[in-house]
């Protein structure tokens, strides 16, 4: 069945943190934007991060100054635009003196602490450790110094909901299946992954921001070859319960030279990692190996006290990073920067591609390429983003925030209230709009993930399926059996 016929000016494909930040940036400067992608939001590189804010203090030793300082500048502004699902976080470096001698450290330090403005974060030192702490005795003497974290999956769900709010028009589990090129439009043909229905649209200009399927979108939907290939570099994390009761992240130093960070995570958790494995097959696919597995656990094992068995992972998950390919002979040498390739062959529309990229410099990244897009659009408004709060950071604290909200509903637990305000922000009112008890919240599907948040996942949050709700909008799986997620698949086929 074909559908109608409609005009855009820029057509995005991809809803990764890149894809959707351009196309918050596009509409934000009043250009018709219509983003696809076909599976949900952030189904793949985007919720699958370490889940920092962070310059990349291990970059600094393979010469990315650059990259460190515009990732260092933007860490403020995306603290500052996104109080809700960002915070800033103190992270400890044990010294492992026959790793990296204490001068390169403090180095790398130095540079990280000046390469950019800080307001917000404070600098480095040095710190001593104790036996009451959780390292192993042998490790007395390390660093401290300050980055962020962020709720990767939120980040990219509020930055498509921004550019709705903004104008554009956002199509989860719609694929891009046909792009024929004309002197002034793409004629674009979206297939709907659930009915199988197919309209045409027109755009001036296409955005193949597309994450690890960048190249292979020229050759299966663009008929053209791609400009440049991409490295896909499989990075995995393991999810254990909390190895320390303090509130500071970790960052451990190996023998093969790689670093590992063990983040404080939903509470009750910690998260390790990340590895770097060169990757072959589709995206989608990936998943952790026993050898990754025990690579972690390995390294978390010489540095703490308490001892990790693979039996202690309570969930784990792999993401493939679209790196741009150079001549490094290995992963974790390959840059994490980013670059544009414009298309516009013989007067033909428009057509730019994003290569590379990291969670940190989304931002930047979408205002660099909204730049270009307006050169095909002179009518197009100025750059805007760098000051535009997320949907749900307009409060002054968390703890403000979560003051208001247990005066207004009373009857709400604590860790729920601390949940919905680190998820939701002031758009917690909104989802408890109407309740007056907890009964009002309807059905208790695990945790404390309730029917009523269900409902405003749906309709608010382009949600579909328990994965989405579970993993992608809240992290509530970690508390979900498998007759719980049964229960939540029934629900939602009974009532989307």
């Amino acid at each position: 069945m074909t559908m109608g016929h409609e005009q855009y000016d820029v057509v995005v494909v991809g809803g990764g943190v890149n894809g959707t930040g351009i196309a918050m940036d596009a509409a934000g400067r009043n250009l018709k934007v219509l983003l696809c992608e076909m599976n949900d939001l952030a189904s793949a590189t985007s919720s699958n991060s370490s889940k920092l804010i962070h310059g990349g203090l291990r970059y600094l030793e393979h010469y990315e100054f650059r990259l460190v300082q515009k990732a260092l500048a933007e860490r403020e502004s995306l603290l500052k635009n996104s109080p809700h699902i960002m915070r800033p976080l103190r992270f400890r470096l044990p010294h492992r003196p026959h790793l990296r001698p204490a001068w390169m450290i403090r180095t790398g330090l130095f540079l990280y602490d000046h390469l950019a403005k800080r307001e917000m974060l404070p600098g480095s030192r040095s710190i001593r450790f104790d036996k009451s702490g959780p390292l192993k005795p042998d490790i007395t003497k390390g660093f401290e110094y300050s980055d962020g974290w962020v709720d990767d999956a939120r980040l990219v769900i509020l930055t498509a909901k921004k550019a709705q709010e903004s104008g554009a028009t956002i199509l989860t589990r719609t694929k891009c299946v046909n792009a024929v090129r004309g002197d002034k439009n793409w004629t674009v043909t979206l297939r709907n992954m659930v009915s199988k229905e197919e309209k045409t649209v027109s755009a001036k200009v296409i955005v193949n921001a597309s994450g690890p399927w960048v190249s292979k979108l020229f050759g299966e939907t663009l008929s053209m070859p791609a400009p440049k290939t991409i490295r896909m570099v499989k990075g995995s994390h393991i999810v254990v319960p909390k190895i320390n009761q303090d509130e500071e992240a970790y960052i451990l130093q190996n023998e093969d030279e790689r670093i590992v960070f063990v983040i404080p995570y939903e509470d009750q958790f910690s998260l390790v990692g990340t590895t770097d494995v060169e990757y072959e097959g589709d995206p989608k696919d990936a998943k952790i190996s026993p050898e990754e597995t025990d690579y972690l656990l390995k390294i978390v094992n010489a540095h703490f006290v308490r001892q990790l068995e693979p039996s202690d992972v309570v969930w784990s998950y792999s993401g493939v990073r679209p790196l741009m390919d150079g001549e490094e002979e290995n992963a974790q040498k390959a840059s994490r920067d980013y670059s544009f390739e414009i298309d516009q062959a013989k007067g033909k529309a428009p057509l730019i591609s994003v290569f590379g990229g990291k969670i940190t410099t989304y931002r930047k990244l979408a205002e660099v390429a909204t730049n270009k897009l307006c050169h095909f659009f002179p009518e197009a408004s100025g750059r805007w983003t760098k000051t535009a709060v997320l949907p749900g950071g307009d409060f002054a604290t968390k703890d403000s925030l979560s003051a208001e909200l247990k005066q207004d509903y009373p009857w709400l637990a604590d860790d729920i209230i601390s949940r919905y305000v680190r998820t939701y922000g002031t758009a917690s009112r909104e989802l408890l709009q109407g309740c007056t008890s907890v009964e009002e919240l309807g059905q208790l599907f695990t945790g404390n993930l309730y029917e009523k948040e269900v409902q405003h996942l749906v309709k608010h949050e382009w949600a579909m399926t328990s994965e989405d709700i579970l993993w992608r909008r809240t992290k509530q799986g970690l508390y979900a059996s498998t007759s719980d997620v049964e229960a939540l698949d029934a629900y939602l086929e009974k009532n989307l």
